[in-house]
This record gives structure tokens, C-alpha cells and sequence, in this order.
């Protein structure tokens, strides 16, 4: 069997290294972006490395087609084909929209949203060609309930779940599937700003008692990614009962 393919991106830290991280122990030939920490994404790609898989590493922002089409190209030259996409790439905003800039608000928008778009759009073709496909959307459980205080986040991630649901009906005739994962509080760096007694409450909200980890996003997103050829647009929570 051919060695496959997955692109993850913001996969410098957190739930995309992750995720990277166990593709690349099943073997998949790997691409990752970020788009600052080129430190951070270099670190990632000689870790992966180290599972004797090849890792394509790309600094570039997602939300501008011109960078994902240069992504894309370099994947096609080095790889072949691509068969797993997972959006991943995110920011988060927290503060009241009446002061949010509408930079801030396009930056979200288009760093959570316009990456999905971008990617998926260089994708699929290449996918409908072979006949198959899998497409694994990062998304929140504030995508499903919103969040006070996180608007345009919240916004992104309910658009991402209209979109998969969307793009796997256009899809599955292709047999291309489509599914995202509405995550909770999981253990990364976007929820380290929270003191101790934010973090406490927030843990007695759950109902497992604890934050999940980023390990257990990337196990559920490989599953999405390696079988199921009849489960398509769905979103699927993991928040340990929280939502």
C-alpha cells in the first residue's frame, strides 16, 4: 500500500502537533504549518521526524489563499496526493464585541473560517479524482452553545459546523467524508490564562472532572481519518460530558 498523506494545519503546538504526532506514528507521510513560531514548527517536524516518517513544514497563514496555494503545491511535488486534510488552525478573541476592532474580527474570521475554505477548495479535486477522502474539521462545543465574551470565535466555529455538514452532502458521492470535532476545555495553551479559581470552576462544570487532552482529540480525529467510510457530516463532540 502506498504510504498516505495527511496536512495539519496550526500544528506547531497543542491539538495539531498532537494529532500530526499520531498520524505520524501510524506511518502517514506528514505536512504541518504555522504561521509565526517558525522556531516552534521546525521543533515539531524533527519530532515527527523521529517516527521515520517525512514531514513537509510550511510557515504560512491559511486564511490567504496565495499561502495555501504555495502549501499545496509544495505537498503535490513532494508527496503526490493529498488524503487527509484536518483544519485545525484557529485563534481565539475574548472580550466584548462592542470593543472589538473589526481587524480583530477578521483576523478571526479569517484565521477559523477562510483557512477551511482555502484548504478544502485545494483538496478536493485532487480527492474526487482518486474516488476518496477524508476532510476532519477542528471546531468548539461554543460553536454548538456560543460563549459570552467570544463572539466572533464562537461565530467561526458554529460556521465550521454548517460547513462540514454542508460539504459532506456535496462530497459523499465521491466517497469523500466530511466530519468535525466540536472539542471542550482541552489541556493546551489557549486555556493556560485562566488562574486557579477560573480553573476549578471550570473543571466542577465538567462533568468527567477534568480537562481532556490533546492526545485524545488526535486519537478520535486518526479514527475520523483512517475509517468510517459511511460516517459523513457530522459533528462530533468531545467534552466529557460538559455540553
Amino acid at each position: 500500500m502506498a504510504q498516505k498523506t495527511v496536512l495539519v494545519t496550526g500544528a506547531s503546538r497543542g491539538i495539531g502537533k498532537a494529532i500530526a504526532t499520531k498520524f505520524a506514528k501510524k506511518g502517514y507521510s506528514i505536512a504541518i504549518n504555522c504561521v509565526h513560531s517558525e522556531e516552534r514548527l521546525l521543533q515539531a517536524k524533527k519530532e515527527i521526524e523521529s517516527y521515520q516518517v517525512p514531514c513537509l513544514a510550511y510557515l504560512g497563514d491559511m486564511g490567504n489563499i496565495k499561502d495555501c496555494q504555495e502549501l499545496f503545491g509544495q505537498i503535490r511535488r513532494q508527496f503526490g496526493s493529498l488524503d487527509v486534510l484536518v483544519n485545525n488552525a484557529g485563534v481565539a478573541y475574548i472580550g466584548l464585541l462592542q470593543d472589538m476592532s473589526p481587524e480583530d474580527w477578521n483576523r478571526v474570521i479569517q484565521t477559523n473560517l477562510t483557512s477551511v475554505f482555502n484548504c478544502c477548495k485545494l483538496a478536493i479535486p485532487g480527492m474526487v479524482s482518486r474516488k476518496q477522502g477524508k476532510i476532519i474539521n477542528i471546531s468548539s462545543v461554543w460553536g454548538i452553545v456560543g460563549a459570552s465574551c467570544e463572539v466572533a470565535y464562537s461565530a467561526t466555529k458554529g460556521g465550521i459546523n454548517a460547513f462540514t455538514k454542508a460539504l459532506a452532502k456535496e462530497l459523499a458521492p465521491s466517497n469523500i467524508q466530511v466530519n468535525a470535532v466540536a472539542c471542550g476545555a482541552i489541556d493546551t495553551e489557549m486555556n493556560q490564562w485562566m488562574d486557579d479559581d477560573e480553573f476549578i470552576s471550570l473543571v466542577e462544570e465538567i462533568p468527567a472532572g477534568r480537562l481532556g487532552k490533546a492526545e485524545e482529540v488526535a486519537d478520535l480525529v486518526y479514527h475520523l481519518g483512517y475509517k468510517n467510510s459511511y460516517l459523513t457530516g457530522q459533528v462530533i463532540g468531545l467534552d466529557g460530558g460538559w455540553i
